[in-house]
């Protein structure tokens, strides 16, 4: 079966139904899915209700409801029969109603999101092309390249006019001071979470009361530049895209707000920018803001510990994923890096592995965390997992003997 067999097979499936319970993962690309989804199911006259989570478990699906998982449910064996699957994680689940893109050789790492999949789904729906938009999101949040079905989604939205290009600064922000001081995609060593850097480079950046972008950009670089990756470099300047339709037109930062929302427990209002609701605009920035703060005050609280290790602990689970994507991608690293975060008994962990990597985390981490009686799974260089904390001693060691920790 290829993919748009797939994709017309879980079309058609929710074509028969007056009411779907859809379940988004809580980060840009998830929620970007289940919105992409909901609003092609609104458009349809068919009713549905959008649950935005961190993790799903077959147990605490309604019997008997149609259901849709979004960027969730690949990874998991057991799911009752019937469930729709719309992902782009490692699959495990076998039933016949699952889009994923993994499962006819594209590369679901950098060339399709959960969010391109759904986007397909909600295409065979009905005229739909407005929402292409939205898998920017999915695209930039999994750091995903304009490529092989992301390029096709792309031309159709650049032909649509749903998205127009400019070159810029990608920092996210409501102004200069926001853009530099809670900055953590890049993450700015020496100035991220540093109010006086900040004040300092924009005073010296400043002419006559007006920033120089050239200047300004140049003083990062210099600043930051014995600290991280060239990739970290590149990242400051670069091609934005302007989501047209959208009440947040431009994508990272779009991207970035989503995401942090979704993260700290605001999916919800994530979900509504995202269904064009302006209403919580202003709410859902000062979310983000305070999400990225925290991130940046783990990444404090983690400084000076030996460079040489794998595992870090974070104090709140919300940052754990943000804190890993750091260090992997704006930190200089050679191996994995594990983050873990403490929840009553339970201990979830984020893994991330450098892009020269060849280790197939997502599998690993799958199998490591059975082995301790938990679970996990996700993508090639970024996954996740969740055991007992009794049991994260056992777990580590598993990877070590591995060879990934």
């Amino acid at each position: 079966m290829s993919l748009e067999e797939a994709v017309s097979r879980v079309a058609q499936e929710l074509e028969r139904q007056d009411f779907v319970e859809v379940y988004a993962h809580h980060d840009a690309d998830g929620i970007a899915a289940g919105s992409i989804l909901c609003s092609a199911l609104f458009r349809r006259g068919i009713r549905f209700r959008l649950r935005i989570l961190d993790h799903i478990s077959p147990a605490s699906l309604s019997p008997g409801i149609p259901t849709v998982l979004c960027d969730l449910g690949s990874g998991l064996e057991d799911l009752p029969e019937g469930v729709m699957v719309i992902d782009h994680h490692i699959p495990r689940f076998e039933g016949d109603l699952h889009v994923n893109p993994r499962l006819h050789g594209i590369d679901a790492d950098q060339e399709l999101s959960s969010s391109g999949a759904a986007y397909f789904v909600a295409r065979d729906l009905g005229d739909n092309r407005d929402l292409a938009g939205l898998v920017m999101l999915g695209i930039i949040g999994d750091d995903q390249e304009l490529s092989g079905m992301n390029r096709e989604i792309f031309n159709e939205a650049i032909g649509e006019s749903v998205i127009s290009m400019n070159n810029g600064c990608r920092l996210v922000g409501r102004d200069l001071h926001e853009k530099l001081l809670c900055s953590i995609n890049p993450y700015l060593p020496r100035i991220s979470g540093d109010e006086m850097a900040v004040a300092d480079l924009i005073e010296t950046s400043s002419r006559e009361g007006k920033i120089e972008g050239d200047r300004l950009l140049s003083l990062i670089v210099l600043r930051i530049s014995l600290f991280v990756p060239a990739r970290t470099l590149n990242s400051l300047y670069g091609e934005r895209f302007s989501l047209d339709r959208e009440i947040i037109s431009d994508a990272h930062t779009f991207t970035a707000i989503v995401d942090a929302c979704g993260k700290c427990g605001q999916g919800g209002l994530a979900a509504s920018l995202c269904l064009r609701s302006a209403e919580g605009t202003d709410e859902a920035w000062e979310a983000a803001q305070s999400h990225r703060w925290r991130v940046l005050q783990s990444l404090t609280a983690l400084a000076g510990r030996d460079e040489k290790q794998s595992f870090y602990e974070v104090e709140e689970r919300s940052v754990a994923s943000d804190v890993a994507d750091v260090l992997a991608r704006d930190t200089v690293q050679e191996r994995p890096v594990f983050v873990t975060a403490r929840d009553n008994d339970l201990c979830h962990v984020s893994a991330r592995a450098p892009g020269t990597s060849d280790l197939n985390l997502g599998n690993l981490i799958h199998e490591a965390a059975v082995r301790c009686g938990g679970f996990g799974g996700g993508h090639r260089t970024r996954a996740g997992a969740t055991v007992a904390c009794s049991r994260i001693g056992e777990f580590r060691d598993t990877l070590a003997r591995m060879g990934v920790a």
